[in-house]
């Protein structure tokens, strides 16, 4: 399938692609689409079925959004923005420039624009930079009927349902119920009886690197975020952690090799910009010797 999308693409034939677009995992559609120069990327993405674009451009390198997002008009830039996972929307925009932000911002919802800046507000590698706000959670008094009920109206643009957070009127986490004990219980049963009241959070403010051992500790498929007052204001998944681990991969593998830490994976490091992070740490290793 993939070869066919690959001479499609040659061929021109944006019909086909269009239609073979809407059979293909969201991940193979981007890893094909990043060998493209940007023009004939965006020439194709334009083409994409509208739900499965931001799907798509979610599985880029952030690097390749950002460059791909400014060739964009500012309508399209908005609506892939708009569709992003809050976490995934605020990671993009963090390092573009200030006016541009606020120009595509303009264009959002209320409620995107507002859950976007409170997350850019947090300190740089720190929970609240990288959760998303994304998340299903229930009330203590539900009956498991209701709480079904609830899950299948508001699921459809949720992160993850493995696990849903149980909040008190105050919004304060109590607890945490995974999908499958819903399923299995009766439909008169309160979710306050049969969810788990030990629950293992983060704070907003903890560093992102013992957020990820947290997670690896306990084989997390996500985690819920706190603040101060223990109220419930988003949840790290298990794919944020993997992002996480690359990083500090990256920065071992420079520190060994003395240079000078970057932003980018190593992989993804062209050779002259690594010779020039190690040059100086050569140059005053020479001069010490």
């Amino acid at each position: 399938m993939e070869e066919l999308m690959k001479t499609l693409i040659e061929e021109k034939k944006y019909a086909d692609f269009r239609k073979l677009a809407g059979e293909m995992n969201e991940a193979d559609i981007a890893s094909i689409l990043e060998e493209l120069p940007v023009e004939e990327f965006i020439r194709f993405f334009r083409f994409l079925p509208k739900d499965r674009a931001a799907d798509v451009f979610s599985y880029l390198p952030i690097e390749t959004q950002q460059q791909l997002i400014t060739s964009f008009t500012d309508t399209e830039a908005s609506s892939i923005v708009e569709n992003l996972f809050s976490d995934d929307a605020a990671d993009l925009l963090e390092e573009m420039p200030a006016n541009f932000v606020k120009r595509i911002l303009e264009k959002t919802s209320p409620e995107t624009r507002r859950t976007i800046n409170q997350l850019l507000k947090y300190p740089e590698d720190s929970a609240g930079s990288i959760m998303t706000t994304e998340f299903l959670d229930l009330k203590e008094y539900m009956t498991v009927e209701q709480a079904i009920a609830r899950i299948r109206h508001e699921g459809i643009d949720k992160e993850t349902l493995s696990n849903c957070y149980v909040l008190d009127k105050s919004r304060a986490l109590v607890g945490a119920v995974a999908l499958r004990s819903l399923v299995f219980a009766k439909s008169d049963d309160l979710v306050k009886d049969i969810m788990e009241d030990h629950v293992i959070s983060v704070s907003t403010h903890m560093d992102q690197e013992e957020v990820a051992r947290i997670i690896q500790k306990y084989d997390f498929s996500a985690i819920p975020v706190v603040d101060s007052e223990n109220r419930l204001v988003g949840i790290i998944t298990v794919d944020d952690v993997v992002d996480i681990l690359q990083q500090e991969a990256t920065e071992d593998i420079e520190k060994m090799a003395a240079i000078t830490p970057s932003d980018k994976p190593y992989n993804k490091t062209g050779v002259f910009e690594t010779w020039k992070k190690r040059v100086p740490w050569l140059l005053l290793l020479m001069v010490s010797a």
